[in-house]
């Protein structure tokens, strides 16, 4: 399967910092249901995660192309990435639609690694998916706005000291559009948490730090608007096509890791007195995995190409991410059965894997509403919701 890659430097250098963090680091992290720190610690020291950080700030200006190709080869190499993709696309919020100030006052220190902006706080349980109808308020008063809510699977807040918050600033029944009258905003979790911010974490299938907040009257400093008021879902709508596509390549690399496992195991295992993958039976979804993971890798691309050159890309954002989840989760299913009962061991790493990659069905956003947006937004079917 050896085949000319884009951006090989950052490839070898995110594979070797990778092999010292092996299948058995994750493993253990997993069990204990930790925080794998020590790789993020790594990742940021190496500037791995100020990669989308503009140079005059201290990171390293790079494309999100580049940014996915970090992304992939982190779940590639055995990792998850999810401990640490909020912060590549944090910054890319904070950059584009802040003012010099805040840019100034955070990005370096980010770059540094002296901040984290891992977390961005948008889901709430009665809206889910449907945006619009959030109810966390933020209300300006004195030169201060308060806030007040709930947000839901809201990951990383325990591991960031900075969080991207979307609340509403106008009632919904006083804008035009129900997408107006949003806003977002930085919050420094090291002083709102315990003042005005209640952390409740969600134990879940999969190591993945994830928390429900409550906001009860907490205060934060007017300055910490960022962009214009009102016009906060816009931001997040850029946020969110640049996060879907490098969970897409997050996924890519989960695809070509059980590939590549289920291919050796399968060349190795002998049952009958030849190797399972002689077998056509077993040859074929192996062979079907691969060829999806390839087909979906060719839409990140397309997706990273438009994103790069600041032109619309919600479907191929969408798309992409629906691609490189369903061939993620093909491969994963192929390289369990593959593995028989090993595939249910914890010391194969295939379990965990299995069900890390099982995740990006449903978030961040599910399968069911990309098919939605592209029915509606690219074939112009009626509205379904």
């Amino acid at each position: 399967m050896t085949k000319p890659e884009r951006h090989p430097e950052i490839r070898d250098a995110i594979r070797r910092l990778c092999s010292e963090f092996p299948d058995e680091y994750f493993r253990t992290v997993g069990e204990q249901g930790a925080y794998p720190q020590k790789f993020v610690d790594a990742l940021t020291s190496a500037g791995w995660l100020a990669a989308l950080i503009p140079q005059e700030y201290g990171g390293a200006g790079l494309g999100l192309t580049a940014a996915t190709v970090i992304m992939e080869e982190i779940n590639r190499s055995g990792g998850n990435s999810g401990a640490v993709h909020g912060q590549m696309y944090n910054v890319g919020t904070l950059s584009r639609n802040g003012s010099a100030a805040q840019r100034e006052k955070y990005l370096p220190r980010i770059a540094s690694g002296e901040l984290r902006i891992q977390s961005m706080a948008v889901t709430e349980p009665a809206a889910g998916t449907d945006t619009t109808k959030i109810r966390t308020v933020a209300t300006k008063r004195d030169g201060r706005y308060v806030i007040n809510g709930q947000k839901v699977w809201i990951s990383r807040v325990q591991h960031s000291d900075l969080m991207i918050l979307l609340a509403r600033t106008t009632p919904l029944a006083e804008v035009k559009r129900k997408s107006d009258g949003m806003s977002i905003f930085i919050v420094d979790l090291r002083e709102a948490i315990g003042k005005g911010l209640v952390v409740r974490p969600i134990a879940n299938m999969v190591n993945h730090e994830t928390s429900e907040l409550f906001f009860d009257n907490l205060e934060i400093p007017a300055e910490n608007l960022i962009g214009q008021e009102g016009e906060g879902f816009r931001y997040i709508l850029d946020s969110l096509n640049v996060e879907r596509t490098l969970i897409a390549a997050e996924c890519i690399g989960d695809g070509y890791w059980f590939i590549e496992r289920v291919t050796r195991y399968a060349g190795e295992r002998v049952v009958f007195g030849r190797p399972i993958g002689q077998n056509q039976g077993v040859q074929f979804p192996i062979a079907e995995s691969y060829i999806e993971v390839e087909a979906a890798n060719l839409m990140r691309w397309r997706a990273c190409e438009l994103l790069d050159a600041q032109l619309p890309c919600g479907a191929e954002a969408n798309m992409a991410k629906y691609l490189a989840a369903k061939a993620s989760w093909e491969a994963a299913n192929a390289c369990v059965q593959f593995h028989g009962g090993y595939g249910f061991a914890r010391e194969y790493d295939v379990e965990r894997k299995f069900r890390e990659t099982r995740l990006y069905q449903v978030a961040p956003i599910a399968t069911n509403l990309i098919l939605s947006y592209v029915a509606e937004r690219v074939l112009g079917l009626p509205r379904s919701y």
